[in-house]
This record gives C-alpha cells, structure tokens and sequence, in this order.
C-alpha cells in the first residue's frame, strides 16, 4: 500500500481525500464562465453590482452574469469542489485556494483577440499568459513535479465564441462587411485550434469545449436581430449550428494529432435549444423576455436595481438577463454538461 502511495503524486492524493473526483478545474472563455475577472477593469461589460448575485451565497454580486450559482460553479460541486475555483484577478486567488484551479474567463472576450479589446476585457491570448503566471505560482507552492500532476490532471474547460458574434460580428461593418458568417467561423476555429495547442504544451491533457449556444433565441438577439419577431432568428442559430460542426470537426483532428490529448465537445446548444423550446416540460414560465428589467435587451449595466420590472421569482424565467440563463437553467445545463463531458474525469 506504501508503495502505490508513492506512485500517486501527493497533489491527486490531497484531491482524492478531500472527496474530489479531479484535483482542480481551470477556465476559460467569456460571460457564461466568468466569475469575476472584468471586476476591476475599466469596462462596461462587468456585474459586479445588484441584482446579479441576488440568489448568490448571502445575495451578494461576485462579478457572474446570473441572479445565482452559472453551470460552471455547479459542474465544480458535482466533481466535489467545496469551493469554487476563484477568479484569478481576485484577492482570492492565492495560498491554498490555488491548489484546485482558477478561473481565467472574461465577459466580452472570444477566440477572436478584437473582440475583448473593444471592450477592453481579458483576451484568451491574457488568460493564457495569466494561466502561465498561475502555473509560476503554483510551482512556488507544490513544486514542479505536483504542479504537472495538477495541471495534467486537472479539467480545463473553454467557453468563448458567443461574444465574438452578437458582441462584435453582427453589428461591426469592418467584419460583416468583410467577411461571411462562415469565412468569420473559419477565423475563429484556427483561434480555438492554436489555443488548444498552446494548453497542450503547456501541460493540460482533459479539456472541454462547450459548443456555441443558440445565438438566435438569446433575448437580445431576438430584439436586435428578429425584425419584430419573438421567434428565435434563424440565421443566427444556422451560424451557430455552422460553427459548432467545424468545431466538432477540428476537435477530432486535434485529438489525432495529439494521442494523450482527451478533448471533449460539450453540447451547450442542444441543452439550451431543447429548454427554450419545451420550457414547461422544464418548469419554466418564461422564454422571450429575461427577468431583469424588461429582459429584452438588458445586460451588464443595463440590468441594475433601478431597471424597472425585474421578476421576484428568476426560477420561473430560462434567462437573468437578456445574454445569460438564470440558475435554474443553469442547473439543467450542468448536468447536461457533465454528463457529455463524464470522460474527462475517468483515468
């Protein structure tokens, strides 16, 4: 028994005897996954103010787009995580808490690298220089050989494109005007492809990708894009769609190419399309409009404690806000999640 103790590197041991099914989760990517990075920037795209976080541990915004807990910080409690790992510009992120991962992402940021500089947020070329720096310190706390256990070990998960779309895309004459949905798509997959290069030399074997989600059913997208309508905007969910088989496609030959590499697509669009389309089969009242405000175009700033019409109960609504699914939806996607990505956790 000693000797199989020797074998296991002292970080998988810690992680196991503290009840974890991985030692630690690393993320990336945008809005859906951010857990507080943009706090301290200059930016609009923030939420670090009520009413988000108002369903949070003792009703407090911590940065989440979302009235409560995202998918993220459920998917971490399912892997037995009894904190979530912390934004990585927190005060939060250092000592210890280091040991099971942090969290990189960046409202507003996306595979393409001008999307978070309009908005001056965290690029994925940043989080991937702050994943360097958090690698550094993590060294200086474990040691060199703990820290490649953890970071091998360890489940790295990547959600970005969204913005790159509805944020930049669609309402940027330079890129529309420039380039077709699908030429844009291109651009992005050889981002999403060098990015995961990158992870690899660096350490990272487990990763997850989500799929992007059904842009068009976005509230917002609905009020910017459906001419009127409050239908879904077919074109936006064919982009979608679109990408997200190219995305499948380079996925697997990057799994070929790289034979210790588990890299698994998570499919975040059929989760969400089947719970806007059968939402009382989900227990939800409320698809069209989000719950803050008017919850047809508020996000970020525009969703505050003095918009007027916020719901009392965000439970019954699919969306918090105009962009971003309430916890209640985050729960059923979670599980959608970690049952696709069940892979990522086995030897």
């Amino acid at each position: 028994m000693k000797f199989v103790a020797l074998l296991i590197p002292f970080a998988i041991l810690l992680s196991m005897v503290k009840g974890q099914l991985v030692p630690a989760m690393f993320i990336f990517g945008d809005s859906i996954v951010d857990v507080g990075n943009n706090n301290d920037l200059v930016t609009l795209v923030k939420a670090n103010f009520p009413p988000y976080g108002r369903d949070f541990a003792h009703h407090e915004p911590t940065g989440r787009f979302c009235n409560g807990k995202l998918a993220i910080d459920i998917i971490a409690e399912g892997l037995g995580f009894t904190d979530h790992q912390p934004a990585y510009m927190s005060d939060k992120a250092n000592g210890e808490m280091l040991l099971i991962g942090v969290n990189f992402a960046s409202a507003a940021s996306g595979y393409y690298n001008a999307t978070a500089i309009l908005y001056n947020t965290f690029s994925l070329s940043q989080q991937l220089e702050n994943y360097k720096d958090y690698k550094n310190k993590l060294t200086a706390i474990t040691g060199k050989s703990n820290t490649s256990s953890i970071i091998s070990n360890g489940i790295h998960l990547i959600s970005s494109g969204s913005s790159d779309f509805l944020q930049n895309y669609y309402i940027n004459p330079l890129l529309f005007t420039s380039y077709t949905p699908n030429m844009f798509s291109d651009i992005l997959i050889e981002s999403y492809d060098n990015f995961i290069q990158n992870l690899y030399e660096l350490g990272a074997r487990r990763i997850g990708v989500t799929t992007l989600p059904p842009l068009g059913c976005l509230p917002a997208a609905i009020t910017a894009f459906g001419h009127g309508s409050n239908q879904c905007v077919a074109r936006l969910n064919n982009n979608a769609i679109s990408f997200n088989n190219k995305l499948n496609h380079r996925s697997q030959r990057l799994k070929r190419r790289f034979s210790k590499l588990k890299l698994v697509v998570l499919d975040i669009y059929s989760a969400l399309y089947t719970i806007i389309t059968k939402p009382d089969e989900n227990g939800f009242a409320e698809v069209r409009r989000a719950c803050c405000g008017t919850g047809l175009l508020e996000t970020s700033i525009l969703c505050n404690q003095h918009s007027i019409g916020t719901c009392s109960n965000a439970s019954q609504y699919v969306f918090w806000d105009s962009f971003h699914p309430t916890e209640a939806a985050n729960k059923i996607l979670a599980t959608n999640l970690s049952n696709s990505g069940s892979s990522l956790i086995q030897p």
